[in-house]
């Protein structure tokens, strides 16, 4: 089973990989060199992020140089790199990728130095290979300014004419967020051997079919405001800033299911030439003031217990009025290849 999971996780991303062009800096070093800068692995470098941590980290002491790339992809990059490491350390993919990756052996355990400060189920208990930093909520949104007549469920979006071509789906499932969305429509429809049922499949056909493509480099609340779409998702860290830039007001539609819940972790890329670096740099990052700091900048929700009491009270109340759905992130880790790339073999144009 490991095998056919490893084969289908490259399959589904190999040949993105090939022609894909890196967000943030391009990775000029190797792990093999134990100078130069420290090579940054993630899938948090948008809206910021990236340039806000490279600044930071510079005036911590820290010469850093972050590669981003969508959760899946790079999940599929670390792995195929596994034995001649380019990357030091790893942060924003969430636990099922992460479990990934301590399958494959593509990260090493280490206790930073917050370990006390965050609950010990958040991350990896077990052998420590990995350690939490931010929760999120996947939501589907609206602009309650503008939408006066909302459905009373997520799913009425796909499941009813009525709501054809109102809400934006992201079809780049080598990203982390679209894989999320497809785990949190199938989970009420698939058994504990990893079969889904016909009316799964026909409601990730209705998702995709009735929904408007997401445009590359136009931000949904662009959408928003240009009239495109009137719905779609989000990670629950991003409603904030776009409110603010926008001049929207976020409403969250309602799922009778729950919305997936993911926690980004971090941890040492296995093999780095570079390892104590790595481990000070996971030391900082992680720290209470680190992660105060970055919530307040980002309206982040951080899982260490003493970063939280800077979180803004606005993301605090807005993730904790959301259910959690009851998704097996194993079973997904599991099975997520195969769904893909049925999904995009017979459900994406």
């Amino acid at each position: 089973m490991q095998a056919s999971r490893t084969r289908a996780l490259r399959a589904t991303a190999g040949l993105a990989l090939a022609g894909i062009a890196l967000a943030g800096c391009a990775s000029g070093g190797e792990s093999g060199e134990a100078g130069g800068p420290l090579i940054v692995y993630t899938n948090s470098n948008g809206d910021g992020r990236g340039e806000w941590l490279t600044e930071q980290a510079a005036d911590a002491g820290f010469e850093i140089e972050i590669v981003g790339l969508g959760g899946a992809d790079l999940t599929n990059r670390i792995v195929a790199e596994v034995n001649n490491p380019v990357g030091d350390v790893v942060f924003g993919l969430n636990t099922m990728f992460f479990e990934t990756l301590k399958a494959e052996e593509a990260i090493t355990a280490y206790e930073p130095s917050w370990a006390d400060e965050v609950p010990q189920d958040a991350g990896d208990p077990v052998d420590g290979a990995y350690w939490p930093l931010v929760d999120q909520a996947i939501v589907t949104v609206y602009d309650a300014s503008s939408v006066t007549d909302p459905p009373a469920d997520a799913a009425d979006l796909w499941s009813s004419d009525e709501y054809a071509g109102t809400y934006e789906v992201n079809t780049e499932l080598g990203q982390a967020t679209p894989q999320l969305v497809v785990a949190g429509i199938l989970a009420p429809y698939v058994d504990e051997d990893g079969e889904v049922s016909d009316e799964g499949w026909e409601a990730v056909e209705a998702y995709y079919a009735n929904g408007s493509p997401a445009v590359e480099g136009t931000d949904l609340y662009a959408r928003f405001q240009q009239g495109d779409v009137e719905y779609g998702v989000i990670p629950s860290g991003g409603i904030l800033a776009r409110d603010a830039e926008y001049g929207t007001e976020t409403a969250i539609l309602p799922q009778a299911d729950g919305v997936p819940f993911v926690t980004e972790q971090i941890g040492v890329i296995a093999g780095t030439q570079r390892e104590e670096q790595a481990q000070e740099f996971i030391d900082w990052f992680g720290s209470a003031e680190v992660q105060g700091a970055f919530a307040q900048e980002f309206n982040a929700l951080p899982v260490n217990e003493v970063a939280l009491e800077q979180a803004n009270p606005e993301i605090v109340e807005l993730v904790g009025s959301v259910e959690r759905a009851d998704i097996d992130y194993a079973l997904v880790r599991e099975h997520i290849g195969e769904w893909v790339e049925r999904i995009q073999l017979e459900y994406l144009p």
